[in-house]
């Protein structure tokens, strides 16, 4: 199985404090790996540092390529980023937020092309939002404006998608929603790499990474007995993970 992102060695610090300490990891293409874990335990830092957006050390490999070899252009082109708590303007049309995904694709300064017309126009009909590309983000909640920006992400139609708590502030209806644009995003070849704190969410992933104090202390697929075992482990054991009618859920420990 070929692979999309590889790191070796990969440390890297925020505030004098060791975030990521010597991580190696293969991330296959064409998957969704999820990252979890408790906090501080240095997820959204290993995605950053996967976007090239935290300086560290040791290497970062996109499809055997070191990342800092890559322009900046060529990295926006191949890693599509959706960061979590984003700020944007909020005077900005949604239409306007979905076609910032499409800048790395067009020439400078250059209007957009008739493909990335269709692009936006797809990705703001897969989050739902396409009924509101002419509001301005001010206008919507903090759940609909997460959807305007997982639209702009999906617009860039990158091989690679990093998302960071993709499903803060939305409610469960659209966070399942959320799972089957992932799944059309798997069938057409995308990697996908997620930050969850929804344990339930995460056991759908194919494969999960489980982080403690800035260590990888597991990776495996989603469904094995030794991922749930060390997904339990580094929570303390306040939680269990149980089939029920076909599907992994999260119940809390009980004496």
């Amino acid at each position: 199985m070929s692979l999309a992102l590889q790191t070796h060695q990969l440390c890297a610090s925020l505030g004098g404090r060791r975030v990521l300490d010597h991580i190696d990891l293969n991330i296959s293409a064409g998957r969704w790996t999820c990252v979890v874990g408790p906090n501080g335990a240095g997820k959204s830092s290993l995605l950053k540092a996967l976007a090239g957006l935290l300086p560290h050390t040791g290497q970062v490999l996109w499809q055997g390529q070191s990342l800092n070899a890559l322009s900046r252009s060529q990295r926006a082109r191949q890693l599509s980023w959706l960061g979590q708590g984003e700020a944007s303007t909020l005077d900005l049309r949604v239409w306007d937020v979905a076609m910032l995904g499409r800048l790395p694709h067009q020439a400078w300064w250059g209007a957009p092309t008739a493909q990335d017309v269709q692009m936006c126009e797809a990705a703001l009909k897969a989050t739902q939002v396409w009924d509101w590309r002419e509001r301005t983000l001010g206008e919507l909640s903090g759940g609909e404006r997460q959807r305007v920006l997982l639209a702009r992400a999906m617009a860039c139609n990158a091989p690679t998608l990093l998302m960071d708590e993709p499903l803060a502030n939305l409610d469960p209806p659209h966070q399942v929603d959320w799972l089957e644009q992932v799944h059309c995003l798997l069938d057409l070849g995308t990697t996908v790499v997620s930050v969850l704190h929804e344990i339930g969410m995460a056991l759908h992933a194919d494969d999960i990474v489980v982080m403690r104090e800035g260590q990888v202390v597991h990776h495996g697929a989603g469904a094995d007995a030794a991922t749930h075992a060390a997904i339990e482990a580094v929570f303390g054991h306040r939680i269990r993970i149980h089939a029920l009618d076909g599907q992994w859920v999260v119940l809390p420990r009980t004496a």
